[in-house]
């Protein structure tokens, strides 16, 4: 997909970070912006902020782990612009702890969000997709710790995993079609993916008790994240991605070594007869 004039996006967790990042991209290149997100409040502020732009942009509310949400966000997103022609499954929470402490809240929460919420969104959206005729790209958020997993953090690194696998099956199925699928396998950003205050004004309550976090871990993703690439920097290689249709989006090239000899490991794992 490389012409993106007047064409539609729909990015979910696009209230900050690089969801926001992401709508902002797509509306400079002139196309019309469906922001989904949880927080009402972020979301409001960041369609206010899109328009100061003049990017054609609204906002809906939208818990990604409801699939009726996603459904009630899709039929806004058509009432609004007609058509959707590109979509972000970007939301993703992440808590942390040793796995047999993490509570059954949590895993639900961020199974929930990640993996049930790219479901949702491709099932949500594919038969639109395929009835307009005029091609798309769906794009969902992994992270390289769902190649390469980090102790700590166990159901997230799961569901990162089970997002590549998601989509590396996606474009599967859909080779030969007009619809691209792309897979983002970033690093560490400038998000509010650390922000406790945030996380929990945005955790629905139904998920019940969070797992305790030590100060310490707080802390060190925290430095991760303060340290991580600009959003926007990500956003603009998405953008790349979608436009040469590759189904792997690697955003932080420091991470190529790591990959590699993780490969190599699995490959040496293989007997020779």
């Amino acid at each position: 997909m490389r012409d993106f004039h007047d064409k539609v996006a729909f990015v979910t967790g696009a209230a900050s970070g690089l969801g926001f990042a992401l709508a902002r991209a797509f509306g400079r290149a002139r196309m019309k912006v469906m922001l989904a997100d949880i927080d009402v409040d972020g979301l409001e502020n960041a369609v206010d902020e899109l328009k100061k732009d003049q990017i054609s942009a609204r906002g809906v509310e939208c818990d990604v782990s409801d699939r009726v949400s996603v459904q009630h966000a899709a039929a806004e997103t058509l009432a609004a612009f007609g058509k959707v022609h590109v979509v972000c499954n970007n939301a993703g929470p992440t808590s942390g702890g040793p796995l047999e402490l993490i509570t059954p809240g949590d895993c639900d929460w961020i199974i929930g969000v990640d993996v049930m919420g790219t479901i949702y969104g491709c099932q949500t959206f594919l038969p639109h997709i395929r009835a307009h005729g005029e091609g798309g790209h769906i794009v969902s958020t992994a992270s390289v710790l769902g190649m390469i997993p980090a102790p700590g953090i166990a159901i997230h690194n799961a569901a990162k995993a089970a997002i590549i696998s998601l989509s590396q099956t996606l474009a599967a199925e859909l080779a030969g079609t007009s619809i691209g699928v792309s897979v983002l396998v970033p690093g560490f950003m400038r998000t509010r993916i650390a922000d406790r205050e945030h996380i929990d004004r945005n955790r629905p309550k139904r998920f019940g008790e969070r797992t305790p976090h030590s100060p310490q871990g707080e802390e060190q993703l925290a430095a991760l994240v303060r340290a991580g690439m600009d959003p926007n920097e990500v956003a603009e290689k998405v953008m790349h991605g979608i436009k040469e249709n590759q189904l792997y989006i690697f955003s932080h090239p420091e991470w190529r070594s790591t990959l590699e000899a993780h490969f190599q490991q699995i490959l040496a794992a293989f007997p020779n007869t």
